[in-house]
């Protein structure tokens, strides 16, 4: 019963019948992995989907000096390894627990099987896969024509609109990520986001508190005000 729960709450499954998400979840494998733990590396063969029970994972890369390179941070509800599911090729990038983490794994052929016979399921995946092109493109974007600083807001805009919560005075990102995962993620030093942050904190953009961080204001995220915080008042340091 546990693995329907899993599957009836990621979105690519909403559509499908509780017989078929019986019949996958039968088949599907349920495993832990400890902190630190490589899941998947890049260039293994792409034979399963894995899907995250609870934990979190890290997607990443090696550069040609050994440095890490993180190209998304994965929570509960997320999902992993549909491209080479779906093309057949090798894994794109390498796949950490950062934390103990228990996965939901679903091969490939079983998987198949659904989609030939849910086409919306297809469809789900495609849309899902569009959005995460759309981050990426901006992820990209913002190391082309950005500074530090901004590379730094934008990817604080982009946590709080995920995880983001709104309280008294602003909206909380409870548990960001730390300084080192941040600087990986957006080309940078370590030091240098730690200044970014201090800088911002120093001005009364955001307020820090061991591992939360909120964003000051009155209104949503989004709102075009706490762009301009964010986005427009780091020009004039």
């Amino acid at each position: 019963m546990e693995k329907i729960n899993v599957l009836k709450r990621i979105p690519i499954f909403a559509n499908m019948g509780q017989d078929e998400l019986s019949g996958l979840a039968e088949k599907a494998i349920r495993k832990k992995f400890s902190r630190d733990t490589i899941i998947v590396s890049e260039g293994d063969d792409g034979d399963s989907l894995m899907i995250i029970i609870s934990g979190q994972v890290k997607v990443t890369l090696l550069s040609e000096d050994g440095k890490e390179i993180i190209l998304s941070i994965l929570r509960e509800g997320d999902f992993f390894g549909e491209m080479s599911l779906l093309d057949g090729e090798p894994r794109s990038a390498t796949v950490i627990a950062m934390k103990e983490s228990t996965l939901l794994i679903i091969q490939r052929q079983n998987f198949l099987k659904q989609i030939d016979e849910n086409p919306g399921l297809a469809k789900a995946i495609l849309v899902e896969m569009s959005m995460r092109i759309r981050r990426a493109d901006r992820r990209i974007g913002g190391l082309v024509l950005l500074d530090v600083y901004g590379r730094v807001a934008t990817f604080l805009l982009e946590l709080a609109s995920v995880e983001g919560k709104k309280v008294e005075g602003g909206i909380l990102i409870e548990k960001r990520p730390t300084q080192q995962e941040i600087a990986s993620m957006l080309g940078a030093s370590r030091e240098t986001v730690s200044r970014v942050l201090n800088d911002f904190s120093r001005r009364g953009i955001i307020v820090m508190d061991g591992k939360s961080i909120m964003i000051k204001g009155p209104k949503d995220v989004l709102d075009e005000e706490i762009k301009y915080m964010l986005l427009g008042r780091y020009i004039d340091l």
